[in-house]
Parts: structure tokens; sequence; C-alpha cells
């Protein structure tokens, strides 16, 4: 099976990493759900594209490739004193749910990525590689707005990390690279991962605060 994206390049599905779960049967509730996932992308292609959004989700979707601007959020936060425990935290989160998310979980679920399960889906970017549960963006994006929820930072900031995650996770469902149900996976994955890291940080700032006291 081939096809050509809007990008404009030709994909042989055979080429493709993921294809070698296509075709395997599902039990009946799976199916169910990539029937959904697949005809809200459509819907989606029918209803919301329009030039607009076809040229500012790839550059969204841009800003969370490997975490980058979360990352760079971090590096900044590292750089104040009041924030530098919640900079390391939102590193150390990022990276160990790209490690379990990206790297473990991907590969046991094996879920091919919309584009590969309906080729008549249009593309607006080169086709990514590896397997599309969960979305590596979304738990990324997520984990980092949850993290800084808990930092020095003013409600607007905070309010804004909430809306680029929300963007950059949707840009993935409009881009078709991901399912939906892909992205609230990775959504809910990423808070998890943020939920503990933030428990450990506050335990670490507990003990640093309570050692400062006893040297005083």
């Amino acid at each position: 099976v081939s096809w050509a994206g809007a990008t404009g390049a030709t994909i042989d599905a055979r080429c493709l990493p993921q294809t070698k779960c296509v075709g395997h049967r599902v039990p009946m509730q799976e199916h169910s759900r990539r029937t959904m996932d697949l005809a809200i992308l459509h819907w989606m292609q029918s209803t919301l594209a329009n030039p607009f959004f076809d040229t500012i989700f790839p550059l969204i979707t841009k800003l969370g490739e490997h975490g980058a601007i979360w990352l760079v959020i971090a590096i900044i936060l590292i750089c104040t004193k009041k924030n530098r425990v919640w900079g390391v935290t939102m590193i150390v989160a990022i990276g160990c749910a790209w490690l379990i998310g990206d790297q473990i979980l991907k590969d046991i679920i094996a879920r091919p990525r919309p584009f590969i399960e309906d080729p008549t889906l249009t593309l607006l970017i080169a086709p990514p590689d590896g397997y599309s549960l969960p979305s590596g963006h979304s738990s990324s994006s997520f984990c980092a707005a949850t993290i800084l929820s808990f930092a020095y930072l003013k409600k607007g900031w905070k309010a804004g990390a909430w809306v680029l995650a929300v963007l950059i996770a949707f840009s993935r469902v409009y881009l078709c690279v991901h399912n939906p149900s892909d992205v609230l996976a990775g959504a809910a994955f990423g808070v998890l991962i943020a939920l503990i890291a933030v428990f450990f940080a506050k335990k670490f700032l507990a003990y640093w605060n309570a050692g400062k006291h006893q040297t005083v």
C-alpha cells in the first residue's frame, strides 16, 4: 500500500515499522475505538481544515518536538534560584515520560499511526516514525504544564503553559499523526508522571529546608 501525502512524498506502508500489526484481529471494543478515532479525524479534515490552521499547527507541533520548548523553559527556571528545583524536576519528569512512554509503552502497545490505518487521511507534515500510543508530544507537554503549576510563577504564565500544552496536543490530531485517544492517553500519562515527580520534589524541598534550619 502506498499513497502520497500533502508533503508530496510517496509513503510505502511496507517501509514503516508499525505496519507489522496492521491486519491483526483486534477485539470488538478496540475496533470500535479505532473507528471512532478515524471518524473524528475525517470530520476534522472535512470541517475544521483551513489554510490558517494548515500553516500554524505544523509550527506549533514543532515546538513540542522532543519536548524542546519545555526543556528551554526548564533551563530558564534553573537559572532562577526560587524555581531551580522545578526546572530540574521538569527535565527529569519529561525524560522519564519519554523513556517510559516512547521507548517502552509504544513498542508494547504497537498501535499504528492513523495515516497507516487509513491512507486516505491527508498529511501536512512528513510522516513520523514509530508507533502511535501514547502521544509523546502530549505526554511531555502536559507533564511540563502540570509541574509549572507548582512553580513560583504568575497565574498568567501558568495558564499560558496549559494553553500551549493543549495546542501542541491538538496539533497532533489535526495533523493526523495521532489519534484522539493517543493524545488523551499521552496527556493523562504526562500528568501522572508529573505528579509523581512533584511528590518527590516536595519531599526534597522539605528535607532541604529542614536541614537549613538545623544548621542555623
